[in-house]
C-alpha cells in the first residue's frame, strides 16, 4: 500500500492558527516584512487502503464546511517562504495517535465494501507556514527559533519518506564498566562528567566501595539506576544533607531568628530525646511540626502507612440521600515540574498536572479538583529582552498554560483555582506547581505488606525514550545549553490514558485486589516499580514498548507517562488484567516479589542489575553542610510595611496631597494584583457536578474567589453535603526579603483564605512547595532553613501540621536564582452550607476589616488570628456574614475592588486604619495604609455590628465603610468608578492572556433570531401541569464512553436523580478483536436503551486538529448508525449530546437533520471558539423554542434565564443565514447565548464563542435530537425541580431572575411516563 499525503488549511473565517502566528511575528517579534502568514497541518499516512484514506480525508484529517485539503504535492509560490517542523522521533504526538485510532475505526466500519489492509494505521503530522511578504534570512531564524522548540521538535522539509517506520538498531547486550572499582578519585570523577550524571563525586567513590565489597564491576545500568535512585528529585539528596550547624547571622532580627532555632531544637529534644539517628536536616525541619503535633494529640485524623502516595487524612462524610455517615480518606498533593517546563512548557506543564493526580491515584482516590500556581518572571516585556539559552517569558507562561489546561481538561479534572505569581526571580527557571485533592472510601484502600510470591503488574501506556533522565535532568544544574540538549528528559502526557487508570481505580473492587500501588514518576521502572518492595525480580522483556530498540537500561529508566505499578496476590493477576482490559487498558505482568532483599532486574534473560536494598536505600553517600541564616533588612524597609513599588512611586510623588485615584488604578494594574481571568478561563471549573464556588464569583463573575470548594465525589446515587476547600499562601516580594518572614506570611495567608470561604483555620492540614536556588554556600543553605524554621513556628502557634510536601532545590541559572519559595497550601472539609464567596451582595451593608497585630519584628499574632477567625466561623456559621475577603499584596484597596467587581456592588469609605504591620510606631496612619498587604487581615461585609461583639479580640475590628448602589470606590471627595477599576485591572496582562478574542464583531442579529418560537408560549401555559416526582417508567439510558470521554459520570447521575436507569459502555479500542467487540456491545446497548447520551470530553484529544472527531466517526459505522435510526425512527426514542457530544451530532447531521448525512461544506458544523482558546465560564441563555421533547420541564420553560456552565475550546456555530432563519422558523434553535437583560447577544463574553444568531442548542426536525453546548447536569441537584442550591453557588442564586437549573434530564425521563 502506497504512503498517502494530505496537506490540510483553514478557509477564510477559520484561520485561527494562522492568526495567531502571524500576529505574534508581527507583534512580539517584532517583524513587520511578514505581511501575511497561511498554516498547513500535512499529514503522511501508511498502511491504509485507497478508499480508506479518500474517506479519511473528509471524516477524520478535514471538514469541507472550514477546510482545504490538498493531496501529495502542495504548491509552494515563488515569493514565499516556507518553513516546515514536525516531533523528533520517539515524542508522543497526540494528533497523530489519535488520527491512527480514528483510522483504525473507519477501516473497521469499511472492511465488508472494500479491502482496507492488515498491518495497523500510520501516521506522522508535521506543520507548515507560508510567510508572505519579503522577510531577511535573519528574520526566518528568528521565527525559526520562536516556532520550533529543539527540545521536542525539528526542522523537516518537503521530501515523501518511503515508510513511517522507525528504524530501529538492535541494541547491543548492557555492559559491564570494565575497571570500575580500580578508578582513581579523579578518573571517578571524569568518568561521573563524560556520564552527565546528576550524582557528586562522593555518590559516585561511594558507589565503588559498595561494587569492591561485592568483588565486581558494576553495569552500565547499575550507574544509571542508582543516578536515578539517588537523584534529589527522587531521594530529597538537598534536603537529606545533615547540616552540622546552623548559624545566625548579626542584624535586626537575630534574636527572633535565634528563638525560633530554639524552639526548633525544643522540639527535636521532646520527639527524639537523645537519638543519634535524627540528624539536623532540612527534611527533619520540613517533617517536625507535624510530628510534634502529633505527638501531642493534635493530628490524630492523618492516615499513617507504608504506602505514601500523598497527604492524607480520615474524613467523616455525610450522605444527604439517606445512608449513614460514612469514613472516608481525603487525598491531597502539590508536585512541581519546574525544569521540564522551563525547557519545552506545554509538554513539561502537562506533565505537571498528571504527575501530582497520579500520586493520590496511585492511592486508589477520585481526584476531583486542581490548584494551579505558578511562577514566572514579567510576561508583557519585549523579546529582546529575554535571556541567552532561554525561552521568552510570554511563550513560557502561554504554553505552560495551555499544557497544564489541555492535561487537565481532557482527563476531567475541575481547576478550582489558577494564580500566577510574578517576580523578575523566576525568569532564572519558572515555577510550575500543582496542587490536587481526591478522596475515596476507606474501605476501598487496602494498605498491605507485600509477600514473597505477590506480582507486580505495569498498567497503562508503553514505553519509550520520552523522560529519560528527567529525574536526573531536573536535579542538575540548567544552562544555556540546556535547551537544546535536553530532549530525552521531557515527557508528554497521554491525559486519555490517564483517564482510563482513574476510572479502573473507581471502581472498589479492584482496589480491593491492591495490596500497595506507585505510579510512574521520576526514575521510571526503576524507582516505580523497585519501591514496591525490598525484594525484586523485575522482568524488563515483559515491559510494553511503544516502539522496538530500546535497550535495558531504557526500559529501567524511562519515565514514559500513565503507567502504575500494583502488588497483587498471585491468584489475583489474571482477574486484575481483565478489569484492566475492560477499561481499555494495556496491563502485564513485569516482577514477582522476592524474599532476597535485592533489586534484581533482567533484560534477555540476563541479570542488568542486582543491588542490595540495604545499599540502594541509603540515597547515596552522606552529605554535609552548614546553613548560615541572615538577618533581613530592618522593619522600615520591609515590603510588609510598604505599598507595591508601582504604587508607593505615585504616593510618594507628592507625599502632601498624593493622587489616590491614580495610585487605586495604578495597584489594581500592577502585576502582583492584575485580573488573570483570560488565563484562568482556559481551564475547566465546573466538570465534576461538585463546584461549589467558581473560580470567579458574583453575577458579572469579576470576583476571584480565595480558595477553592467542592463537594466530596461520592458516586450517583450517593448525594453529599461535605465539602472540601483547599487555599494557597505565597508572596515572593515578602519572601525575598526574609525567607523566615515569608514562610510564616505564607502559612498565615493560607489559612487566612479558608477562613474567607468558611472553612475553620484550626484544624486546617497543610502542605508545603519549596523551590530555591542550589544550596552550594552556607547562605544558600541559609534560606531553606530560614524558610522551614519559620514554618514551623506557624504550625505550632497554630496547631496546623505540614503533613507533605514536595521540594524543588534547583531553581538556579548560571548566577541566578528563583526568589526563595515556600508556597503553603491548607486544607479542610466542612458543610456546603458554610461555604461562603467574596463577592459584595447587597447595597447598605457594613464593611470591616478584622485585623491580626504584628509585632516590631514583623511576626504575626497567630493566637490573634485563630481566636478571630473562629468568631469569623461562628457568626458565618449564623448566616451573619455575607461575604469576606482576604487582603493580599494589594492591600485593602486591593480587596475592596475584587468584592466590589463580582456584583458591580460600590463602597464607601469612612476610615482607613493603620497598617498592623506597621503599628510599632514607624510610621503614622497615611493614604497608604490602603494599599500595605497585611496578611491575615480579612474584609468582611455584614449586616450586623461586628465591631461591638465580645468573641474578637478587642481593638482588632474595624469598620471602614459601608457597601453603596453606585458602582464606585468612594473616599472623601474622591470617587473612582468600577468601570475604571476593571479596566485598569484587565488591562495589564490582556495581550498576554486575552479575555475576550477581539475579534471583528458580527453584523446585528436580524428580526428572526430575536423572537421565541410560537411553540414556547403554548408550552409555557401547561408547563404547571407537570409533576417533578419521578415517573414508574425508568427509562434505560445509554451513556457510552469513547477515548477521551470524561463527563459519563456527571450525565449517569443527572440521569438517574431523574428517574434514569443508566448504563456506562466503555468503548474498547486496544486491538482490532476489541474494537469490533465493542462495536457490537454498542449496538446491542442502544437496541435496548430508550435515550442515547452523549457526554462531554475530549473525543480522542480532540484530534486530529477538530473536535468530536472518533465519536462521529463510531456513530457512522454501519451497524451503529442502523441502531440509532432504528431507535428515533421507529422506537420513539430521543438522544441527548452536550458538548463534545453535540460536536458529534452536528457532524454526522443527527443535528439538525435527524439523519446520518456524510459531510458537505453546506452543513453546520461547530468550530474554534473566536478567541482561540478554551473556556470555561457560567452563560446565560434563553428558550428559544419548547417543539422538542427535552424541553417539557417547568424549570426549562419558566421565563428566567438560566445559568449553565460551559467549558468547551469549539463551541462556536457556523451556518449559514439562509439555513438559521429555516431552523428558528421550524422551532429546532433550542436555546440562545443572551446577556443579562435576556437579550440574544453576539458579544463576547455573553457569547463565549463567537456563535453565529447567538444559537446555544440545536434539535433535529421532530425535536428527539438534542445536542447543546451548555453542561446542564453540572448544576443538577435534589432541590427543587431538580436544581442545587449548592452548587456554583457564588453566582446562582445572585438574582432571583436567573436560574442554574434547566432539567433537561427531567423532560427527557418523562417522555416515556
Amino acid at each position: 500500500m502506497r504512503m498517502f499525503r494530505i496537506y490540510v488549511e483553514r478557509k477564510a473565517g477559520f484561520q485561527n492558527e494562522a492568526a495567531r502566528i502571524f500576529s505574534e511575528i508581527t507583534g512580539f517579534l517584532g517583524i513587520g516584512g511578514v505581511t501575511g502568514v497561511r498554516y498547513f497541518n500535512r499529514y503522511d499516512i501508511e498502511n491504509v487502503a485507497d478508499e480508506v484514506a479518500k474517506a479519511s480525508a473528509v471524516r477524520i484529517f478535514s471538514e469541507p464546511q472550514s477546510d482545504f485539503v490538498v493531496y501529495d504535492s502542495l504548491e509552494v509560490p515563488a515569493d514565499i517562504t516556507q518553513i516546515i517542523w514536525e516531533y523528533l522521533p520517539g515524542q508522543y504526538d497526540q494528533r497523530a495517535d489519535s488520527a491512527e485510532q480514528c483510522l483504525t475505526l473507519l477501516r473497521e466500519g469499511m472492511k465488508s465494501a472494500t479491502k482496507v489492509g492488515t498491518e495497523p494505521p500510520a501516521v506522522r503530522c508535521a506543520k507548515i507556514v507560508f510567510l508572505e511578504g519579503s522577510v531577511c534570512a535573519d528574520d526566518v531564524l528568528k521565527i525559526q527559533k520562536y516556532l520550533i522548540n529543539p527540545v521536542d521538535s525539528r526542522l523537516a522539509d518537503s521530501s515523501k519518506p518511503a515508510t513511517l517506520r522507525m528504524s530501529s538498531i538492535v541494541p547491543a547486550d548492557i555492559a559491564v564498566v570494565s575497571g570500575f572499582i580500580s578508578k582513581s578519585e579523579s578518573e571517578l570523577d571524569s568518568y561521573r562528567k563524560e556520564l552527565g550524571l546528576a550524582m557528586d563525586l562522593a555518590d559516585v567513590k561511594f558507589m565503588q566501595d559498595y561494587f569492591n565489597s561485592i568483588n565486581r564491576d558494576p553495569t552500565f545500568t547499575e550507574i544509571r539506576v542508582l543516578d536515578t535512585y539517588w537523584s534529589d528529585h527522587c531521594r530529597h539528596t538537598t534536603f537529606l544533607t545533615v547540616l552540622d550547624d546552623v548559624k545566625i547571622e548579626d542584624g535586626p532580627y537575630a534574636s527572633a531568628l535565634k528563638k525560633s532555632l530554639d524552639n526548633y531544637k525544643a522540639v527535636r529534644a521532646d520527639l527524639y530525646a537523645d537519638r543519634k539517628d535524627k540528624p539536623v536536616t532540612l527534611m527533619d525541619m520540613a517533617c517536625i511540626g507535624a510530628k510534634y503535633l502529633r505527638k501531642h494529640g493534635k493530628l490524630d485524623d492523618l492516615e499513617v502507612s507504608a504506602e505514601i502516595n500523598a497527604c492524607s487524612v480520615f474524613i467523616d462524610v455525610h450522605y444527604t440521600s439517606g445512608e449513614p455517615d460514612e469514613r472516608w480518606l481525603l487525598q491531597f498533593k502539590n508536585e512541581t515540574h519546574n525544569h521540564p517546563t522551563e525547557i519545552e512548557p506545554f509538554g513539561g506543564a502537562a506533565t505537571c498536572i498528571g504527575g501530582a493526580i497520579r500520586d493520590p491515584l496511585s492511592g486508589r482516590s477520585w481526584v476531583y479538583q486542581a490548584m494551579r500556581v505558578t511562577g514566572a518572571a514579567d510576561p508583557t516585556v519585549p523579546l529582546s529582552q529575554t535571556l541567552s539559552g532561554k525561552l521568552p517569558q510570554m511563550k513560557l507562561t502561554r504554553e505552560a498554560a495551555q499544557g497544564f489546561s489541555s492535561y487537565g481538561n481532557q482527563i476531567g479534572l475541575t481547576t478550582g483555582q489558577v494564580s500566577e505569581v510574578y517576580h523578575p526571580g523566576y525568569v532564572a527557571k519558572r515555577m510550575e506547581l500543582g496542587a490536587v485533592i481526591a478522596a475515596a472510601p476507606c474501605d476501598q484502600v487496602m494498605r498491605e505488606e507485600p509477600e514473597t510470591g505477590d506480582v507486580v503488574i505495569l498498567l497503562g501506556g508503553g514505553t519509550g525514550r520520552d523522560g529519560i533522565g528527567g529525574a536526573t535532568g531536573s536535579s542538575k544544574v540548567h544552562d544555556v545549553k540546556s535547551v537544546a540538549t535536553a530532549a530525552a528528559e521531557v515527557q508528554k502526557g497521554n491525559a486519555v490514558e490517564e483517564r482510563k487508570i482513574q476510572r479502573l481505580f473507581r471502581n472498589k473492587d479492584v482496589c480491593r485486589m491492591i495490596r500497595r500501588s506507585n505510579d510512574f514518576g521520576a526514575g521510571g521502572v526503576s524507582v516505580a516499580v523497585g519501591e514496591l518492595a525490598s525484594g525484586l525480580d523485575i522482568n524488563l522483556d515483559a515491559v510494553p514498548k511503544k516502539y522496538e530498540g530500546l535497550d535495558g537500561t531504557e526500559l529501567a529508566i524511562s519515565e514514559s507517562q500513565e503507567r502504575m505499578a500494583v502488588v497483587v496476590r498471585k491468584e489475583d493477576a489474571h482477574k486484575f488484567i481483565l478489569e484492566c482490559n475492560k477499561e481499555n487498558l494495556n496491563a502485564v505482568v513485569v516482577a514477582v516479589v522476592t524474599d532476597t532483599n535485592k533489586l534484581v532486574m533482567k533484560w534477555r534473560g540476563k541479570t542488568i542489575v542486582d543491588i542490595d536494598r540495604s545499599f540502594l536505600d541509603t540515597a547515596g553517600a552522606e552529605h554535609h553542610a552548614v546553613a548560615s541564616i541572615e538577618s533581613p533588612e530592618e522593619q522600615k524597609n520591609s515590603p510588609l510595611v510598604h505599598p507595591l513599588e508601582s504604587v508607593e512611586k505615585i504616593l510618594l510623588e507628592d507625599s502632601e496631597n498624593p493622587d489616590i485615584k491614580e495610585a487605586w488604578l495604578c495597584n489594581m494594574n500592577d502585576l502582583a494584583c492584575c485580573s488573570q481571568r483570560g488565563l484562568g478561563e482556559r481551564f475547566d471549573g465546573s466538570i465534576g457536578a461538585s463546584s461549589v464556588l467558581m473560580p470567579y464569583g458574583g453575577k458579572y463573575q469579576g470576583t476571584p474567589e480565595a480558595g477553592m470548594a467542592a463537594k466530596i465525589p461520592v458516586v450517583s446515587p450517593h448525594e453529599t453535603s461535605t465539602v472540601s476547600l483547599m487555599s494557597y499562601g505565597f508572596d515572593p516580594r515578602v519572601s525575598q526579603w526574609s525567607a523566615w518572614h515569608g514562610a510564616q506570611v505564607a502559612v498565615l495567608s493560607s489559612l487566612a483564605k479558608i477562613a474567607c470561604i468558611g472553612g475553620k483555620t484550626d484544624t486546617c492540614r497543610l502542605t508545603f512547595q519549596e523551590f530555591f536556588g542550589r544550596a552550594v554556600t552556607e547562605k544558600t543553605w541559609g534560606y531553606p532553613a530560614a524558610a522551614l524554621l519559620g514554618s514551623i513556628d506557624a504550625q505550632l502557634a497554630m496547631g496546623t501540621g505540614s503533613i507533605g510536601g514536595k521540594d524543588s532545590m534547583s531553581g538556579t541559572f548560571e548566577n541566578l536564582n528563583v526568589p526563595h519559595t515556600l508556597v503553603s497550601f491548607a486544607v479542610n472539609v466542612d458543610d456546603v452550607k458554610n461555604v461562603v464567596s467574596g463577592s459584595f451582595k447587597k447595597t447598605g451593608s457594613k464593611v470591616f476589616l478584622v485585623s491580626v497585630p504584628y509585632s516590631a519584628e514583623l511576626v504575626p499574632d497567630f493566637e490573634v488570628f485563630k481566636k478571630n477567625t473562629a468568631a469569623l466561623y461562628k457568626f458565618n456559621s449564623q448566616k451573619k456574614i455575607n461575604a469576606m475577603y482576604p487582603v493580599c499584596a494589594g492591600g485593602i484597596a486591593e480587596g475592596l475592588s475584587k468584592m466590589s467587581l463580582g456584583n458591580k456592588i460600590g463602597v464607601s469609605l469612612d476610615t482607613i486604619p493603620l497598617s498592623c504591620t506597621a503599628a510599632s510606631g514607624i510610621k503614622e496612619a497615611d493614604v497608604s495604609d490602603l494599599f500595605t498587604p497585611l496578611y491575615g487581615s480579612i474584609l468582611v461585609e455584614s449586616d450586623f455590628d461586628l465591631d461591638l461583639e465580645k468573641d474578637f479580640i478587642e481593638g482588632t475590628v474595624s469598620k471602614i465603610g459601608e457597601t453603596i448602589c453606585e458602582p464606585s470606590i468612594e473616599l472623601e471627595d474622591v470617587k473612582i468608578s468600577l468601570d475604571e477599576i476593571e479596566s485598569a485591572w484587565e488591562s495589564k496582562l490582556e495581550k498576554v492572556f486575552p479575555p475576550v478574542s477581539g475579534a471583528e464583531l458580527q453584523p446585528p442579529l436580524p428580526s428572526f433570531a430575536l423572537k421565541e418560537h410560537e411553540s414556547l408560549e403554548e408550552a409555557r401555559k401547561k408547563s404547571s401541569t407537570f409533576d417533578y416526582s419521578a415517573g414508574k417508567t425508568k427509562p434505560k439510558v445509554v451513556i457510552p464512553v469513547f477515548p477521551g470521554t470524561n463527563c459519563e459520570y456527571d450525565m449517569a447521575r443527572a440521569f438517574n436523580l431523574n428517574g434514569g436507569e443508566t448504563k456506562i459502555v466503555v468503548f474498547r479500542n486496544r486491538t482490532p478483536k476489541d474494537l469490533a467487540e465493542s462495536l457490537d456491545l454498542f449496538k446491542a446497548e442502544i437496541d435496548e436503551a430508550q435515550i442515547l447520551a452523549f457526554a462531554g470530553g475530549f473525543s480522542a484529544g480532540d484530534e486530529p486538529d477538530g473536535s468530536g472527531k472518533y465519536i462521529a466517526n463510531v456513530i457512522r459505522e454501519h451497524r451503529i448508525a442502523d441502531s440509532i435510526m432504528e431507535l428515533l425512527k421507529k422506537r420513539d426514542g430521543l438522544v441527548l449530546g452536550i458538548c463534545n457530544g453535540f460536536q458529534a451530532l452536528i457532524k454526522t447531521g443527527l443535528v439538525p437533520y435527524g439523519e446520518i448525512k456524510e459531510p458537505s461544506a453546506d452543513m453546520p458544523t461547530l468550530t474554534y471558539n473566536r478567541i482561540g482558546r478554551h473556556i470555561s465560564r457560567v452563560v446565560r441563555t434563553r428558550m428559544v423554542s419548547a417543539k422538542s421533547p427535552w424541553a417539557q420541564d417547568s424549570s426549562i420553560l419558566n421565563s428566567k434565564i438560566h445559568l449553565i456552565p460551559v467549558s468547551h475550546g469549539e463551541g462556536r456555530i457556523v451556518i449559514t443565514e439562509e439555513l438559521a432563519e429555516k431552523l428558528f422558523a421550524n422551532g429546532q434553535v433550542f436555546t440562545q447565548y443572551v446577556d443579562e437583560n435576556g437579550i440574544p447577544s453576539i458579544i463576547e463574553p455573553d457569547n463565549p464563542n463567537g456563535s453565529l444568531f447567538a444559537i446555544e442548542g440545536l434539535t433535529s426536525p421532530d425535536g428527539r435530537v438534542l445536542g447543546k453546548m451548555g453542561h446542564n447536569e453540572r448544576t443538577m441537584g435534589t432541590d427543587k425541580g431538580g436544581s442545587s442550591i449548592d452548587l456554583i453557588k457564588n453566582i446562582a442564586g445572585m438574582d432571583s431572575n436567573e436560574s442554574s437549573c434547566q432539567n433537561i434530564f427531567a423532560a427527557g425521563i418523562r417522555y416515556f411516563n
